[in-house]
């Protein structure tokens, strides 16, 4: 089965190779920075030992001769980009010379492999074969130590492709030279996996061949850490199978044993390795530093910093989550919110991080929240610990600085007001911040900065609406306790006069009754914390709300309720009482020689209530643009309220008021509503 993964996999590589030589000889690739020419032969060599391999044997000497010839057509590339990056001077003409050096290792190698096979002596034979075993492994090593140079010093995308596919080849070369010294040839596993992998350079070739010099190949970080993940776990097999090979064939009747140890104890050792947070935290910052142009993968950590300032996992307070969000883009693990409080900064969230810890403010705060709110910068505390005359360190409190754990204090500037800061705790492991560090935290803290002013402002609008509905239930009761009161000063006055009367000492402490009745019902109303919900609409009969309305008002004025008396609306009874009251007292008010008329009518599918006046009426520009709005009143002592609260309660209700009225001749309100069906019990 080996062998057939070896020749397909070789071969495939081949026919890869092959139309890439093929392709980059007829049109080139598309960044002018790799040479067309020497790139062309390098992918055609590669292709003929590839074919070899497949089709011949890998220890053929045939397939020796093209492995040599690749590896020189592979540094013959490298020295030709290296020329067109490299200036003049003994730094270029040392490295020629290194080139040149590995050139004549790699052609003795070559050499010494041809004589190899013609010698007679198979003992002879096998020490020059281990010499061009070892050869060859200098050669690819001393061309990865030049191949990393250049790579550092190239920034076409295209080129670094090819640097990279370069690197894995001699990789490659590397472990199968290792492995042949130690087994006397490569495993037949490896060649193998070989195959495969060479088959997978081809396409990042591909790549290079399509990209310009300027069109940058953004490769997924998740991903890269994940194949490089997989990597390591392939050679940390391939490494345990060579071992226990070597176990087996030096350890004799114990090498079971030695080989079980070995692999128990590598196990163990990995698991450990893998296990430790302070070692993942070093191999990704290393990776970043050396695979990435940039620290930070700017979308995925804008990505990650929105939703969790966004949209809270486990239902942690906004305070904690801005905390969060910030600590996350450069791990750290855990954080306190510092709020401004006048000239000082006050503590107001924390997050995986108990506040007791720090020490108590000595009037420190006050000089670090004057320093970050004059220049804004953000504070490296292990810097300035190590720098007694660093200019920071006057405005960071003494027990700031002697606290273990504080690493960085970033300021949340807005509008040019500092609104807060925000200490981050020192990672698992510890670093120096970078341009990179400084700019991503400044843009948080600005973005946080707006969070956190947001928050403010929806709790001032909150608490500002509380007031603005207490304030306008207070002017509705107040209109209220107004009537009420006009009604007991009625009573009072004609009390000397009626005292002695019976029906009016029955009607005194009814009047009485209700009024208490009613001032109880505003205080119930202007103690509600919240705004009051109106009951669901019912059937309501109408000509009972008249009434109750014409005896409630019986001693200012009379009042008449004509109409059909079997209507009902669907309303809230309390609100429609309301309404009506409002609207039969400002007649009253009004004044008039006839009775005030409250009409009951129907049409189609909507009853009105018609409360009709013979007053001194009210004109259209003062009807249209002043009487339903609040505070605006006709009458001396009126507070403007009435008219605006009983068209509000009325739109509540589904209905609408209008208003007819001409100056001289009266007035005339039209409160229309939904009819309704009465139940059973109703109608009885």
């Amino acid at each position: 089965m080996l062998t057939g993964v070896v020749v397909w996999g070789h071969a495939i590589a081949a026919l890869l190779f092959g139309a890439l030589a093929f392709w980059s000889a007829r049109h080139g690739p598309a960044d002018g920075a790799l040479p067309r020419r020497w790139l062309s032969v390098a992918l055609a060599l590669t292709a003929l030992w590839a074919l070899a391999v497949a089709g011949v044997a890998n220890d053929h000497p045939a397939t020796h001769l093209l492995a040599g010839l690749r590896t020189l057509g592979w540094l013959v590339l490298l020295f030709a980009i290296q020329q067109r990056t490299d200036q003049a001077g003994p730094e270029a003409l040392g490295r020629t010379m290194a080139y040149g050096a590995i050139a004549v290792v790699d052609v003795a190698q070559v050499l010494l492999e041809s004589l190899a096979t013609t010698a007679d002596n198979p003992a002879v034979a096998a020490v020059i074969g281990n010499v061009a075993t070892v050869l060859g492994m200098l050669a690819a090593l001393g061309a990865l130590l030049l191949l990393h140079g250049l790579f550092r010093a190239t920034t076409s995308a295209a080129t670094r492709l090819v640097l990279v596919t370069m690197g894995a080849f001699w990789l490659i070369d590397v472990n199968s030279a290792i492995a042949s010294y130690l087994f006397g040839g490569a495993p037949e596993e490896l060649i193998a996996a070989r195959g495969a992998a060479v088959a997978g350079m081809a396409l990042l070739v591909g790549l290079a061949l399509s990209r310009p010099g300027d069109g940058g190949v953004q490769f997924s970080r998740t991903a890269t850490f994940h194949t490089l993940s997989l990597l390591g776990l392939v050679v940390y097999f391939a490494i345990t199978i060579m071992a226990t090979s070597l176990i087996e064939a030096l350890g004799g009747e114990h090498a079971r044993v030695a080989q079980t140890a070995f692999v128990f104890g590598s196990t163990v050792a990995v698991l450990t390795a893998a296990s430790s947070g302070w070692l993942r935290a070093w191999i990704k910052v290393k990776l970043v530093k050396h695979l990435f142009q940039h620290r930070y993968d700017y979308r995925a950590e804008w990505t990650r910093f929105t939703e969790t300032l966004g949209e809270p996992k486990g239902g942690a307070p906004l305070d904690e989550r801005l905390v969060k969000a910030v600590g996350d883009l450069i791990d750290a693990p855990a954080g306190l919110l510092l709020v401004a409080d006048g000239d000082t900064l006050a503590l107001q969230a924390s997050w995986c991080w108990d506040a007791q810890t720090l020490p108590d403010d000595d009037g420190g705060s006050a000089r670090l929240a004057s320093y970050l709110r004059t220049t804004g910068r953000i504070l490296e505390l292990d810097s300035i610990r190590s720098s007694p005359d660093d200019p920071d360190r006057a405005a960071v409190p003494d027990g700031l600085l002697a606290h273990p754990e504080a690493w960085v204090v970033v300021p949340l500037p807005h509008l040019g007001r500092l609104t807060g800061a925000i200490l981050l705790a020192r990672p698992i492991l510890a670093r120096s911040l970078d341009w990179e560090d400084f700019d991503l935290l400044r843009i948080a803290g600005r973005q946080v900065a707006s969070y956190l002013a947001e928050e403010r402002a929806q709790s001032a609008l909150s608490e500002a609406r509380r007031f603005e509905e207490f304030n306008r239930r207070f002017a509705f009761i107040l209109h209220d306790v107004k009537n009420i009161v006009s009604q007991l000063s009625l009573v009072a006055r004609n009390a000397p006069r009626h005292a002695d009367n019976p029906e009016f000492r029955a009607d005194m402490v009814a009047t009485l009754n209700e009024s208490a009745t009613r001032m109880n019902d505003l205080l119930a109303r202007l103690s509600e914390r919240e705004v009051p919900r109106m009951e669901a609409p019912r059937a309501v009969a109408l000509a009972t709300i008249a009434a109750q309305s014409a005896a409630r008002f019986r001693a200012r004025g009379a009042v008449v309720v004509e109409g059909a008396r079997d209507l009902h609306a669907a309303a809230d009874p309390a609100r429609l009482q309301q309404v009506l009251d409002h609207l039969v007292l400002n007649a009253l008010d009004a004044g008039g020689h006839d009775p005030v008329r409250v009409l009951l009518g129907q049409a189609a599918d909507r009853v009105w209530l018609d409360v009709i006046d013979t007053g001194q009426g009210m004109t259209q520009q003062f009807v249209r643009d002043d009487l339903f709005r609040a505070f605006v009143s006709s009458k001396p002592t009126g507070f403007g309220i009435g008219a605006f609260e009983a068209r509000q309660l009325a739109h509540a209700m589904g209905g609408t008021i209008e208003v007819e009225s001409h100056p001289g001749r009266g007035t005339r309100f039209r409160v229309t509503l939904a009819a309704a069906t009465p139940t059973l019990e109703q109608a009885a």
